[in-house]
């Protein structure tokens, strides 16, 4: 089918197509010349029919190699009509420019300087136990190790540096944080991330180059969580050439998901999402391969789907979560892997993030409803639903629920009520509100979550 003697090559539609150079534009001129619905080549290629939809309109840049060869095949089209010619398929994607540390994002809802304070507490209750490794009296103020650690590594190599455990070590790191203990993973880090480094140094690329993506992305996480974002601007980044150095596709596509994430909060939300749904689409031809490649791809969805609601683009948002419930539909139970907690779950988990970021307060409560919270896989997300909740019923002007949600989310992981300048936010609204100020241990909370009440 791809003979240039065929007669749709002299169709009309088809010729203006080729005239415009629009490879999105050629691919729907020839699907409807061969009276192709959006569902039948979605199936040929592997595709669902609203990601060919956005691919022929430009909604989402069809530039992939990879992408571009399997709608060539699909519809017999001849290779150098979409630029194909010698030109071979790229296996991990083409890193981001290196972010500079002097550049500062502008910092979202979240942003407080009082976390800081409030990371110390945290810390603070822990003294005695043992944090990963570092026993926390030891640590005077964890996010200046940190910062000191990502702005100026130790001139020294660690003895340690290409232990045997250290594989063990980077995974116990992420289960602490999926259990909300992000103080301990903050102490941690410093301690973690030059140990990381040496050994990437010593054996470059591979599993120790994965070992420090995770690490990376993992402070990206962490700071995001903490309102430092300049740093996570930095970690992002530094995961990206980490996971690239690696040679995994996954762990680059987790960690391109986490660098969206701090674009998205630099107020780069579509520079953000079509870096994200760039990244799903790549790995499109790779979700045969098993429920890690598939958690990843739809958690990639999740992220577009609600970066799209923040910006205010409901019909995205919505199309988007629908295609991230297909993956999750394919996936089964929720489960954890690639500590995506990807799943049913978590899909309804941010459908109600969604519903909240475009104002609909009902709607966001309405499907939480639906989730039981013992279901929801790690405790992480536990406080992050209780939190979603709140912040609906805040929005919703139900100030007493508002006041019990938080506090569901401080039993499920005080970290993350601790931690957020969104919590204190609420609180001070509730603390001044008429009918909640009097509530029993609403002025306890607010002290807890860094108020001075």
């Amino acid at each position: 089918m791809d003979d240039v003697t065929d007669p749709i090559w002299r169709s009309g539609p088809v010729r203006a197509a080729l005239d415009s150079g629009d490879p999105g534009a050629v691919v729907r001129s020839v699907r409807e010349a061969h009276h192709l619905t959006l569902a039948e080549l979605g199936a040929r290629c592997g595709y669902s029919s609203s990601t060919v939809s956005r691919l022929e309109t430009g909604r989402q840049p069809l530039r992939d190699v990879k992408v571009l060869r399997s709608l060539a095949d699909a519809l017999g089209i001849p290779a150098h009509l979409l630029g194909l010619a010698d030109t071979s398929v790229r296996i991990v994607p083409i890193r981001s420019p290196a972010a500079r540390v002097g550049s500062i994002p502008r910092p979202d809802e979240e942003t407080d300087p009082m976390r800081r304070r409030t990371l110390l507490a945290g810390l603070g209750g822990l003294a005695g136990s043992t944090l990963l490794g570092v026993p926390a009296a030891a640590v005077a103020d964890p996010l200046a190790a940190l910062e000191a650690t990502l702005l100026a590594p130790p001139a020294e190599i660690p003895a340690s540096a290409t232990a045997a455990g250290l594989d063990r070590e980077v995974a116990a790191a992420r289960a602490v944080f999926q259990h909300g203990r992000y103080a301990e993973v903050a102490a941690a880090l410093p301690r973690l991330l030059p140990i990381a480094i040496a050994a990437h140094t010593h054996h470059p690329g591979g599993r120790h180059a994965a070992n420090l993506a995770e690490l990376y992305t993992l402070s990206t996480e962490l700071l995001v969580k903490v309102g430092h974002d300049h740093l996570a601007w930095t970690t992002a980044d530094r995961a990206l050439q980490a996971a690239y150095a690696s040679g995994d596709i996954l762990a680059a596509a987790i960690a391109r998901r986490a660098w969206g994430r701090v674009l998205r909060r630099a107020g780069r939300a579509e520079t953000a999402n079509r870096l994200v749904i760039d990244t799903a689409a790549d790995l499109q031809h790779d979700l045969g391969r098993g429920p890690e490649f598939l958690s990843v791809y739809g958690s990639l969805l999740s992220t577009a789907a609600y970066t799209a609601a923040t910006s205010g683009d409901r019909d995205a948002a919505h199309t988007i979560i629908g295609e991230a419930a297909d993956a999750a539909r394919r996936v089964g139970a929720d489960a954890n892997h690639r500590a995506t907690a990807f799943g049913p779950t978590g899909v309804d988990l941010y459908r109600v993030s969604i519903a909240r970021a475009l104002g609909d307060p009902g709607i966001a409560i309405a499907i939480a409803a639906r989730i039981n919270p013992a279901a929801i896989p790690t405790v992480e997300r536990r406080g992050q639903y209780w939190t979603d909740v709140a912040r609906a019923y805040h929005q919703w002007g139900k100030p007493e629920r508002c006041y019990r949600a938080l506090l569901a989310a401080e039993q499920a992981t005080p970290d993350e009520v601790r931690h957020r300048g969104h919590i204190q936010q609420v609180t001070g609204t509730l603390l001044s509100h008429p009918s909640t100020a009097g509530l029993p241990g609403l002025r306890a909370f607010a002290c807890r979550v860094g108020i001075a009440a």
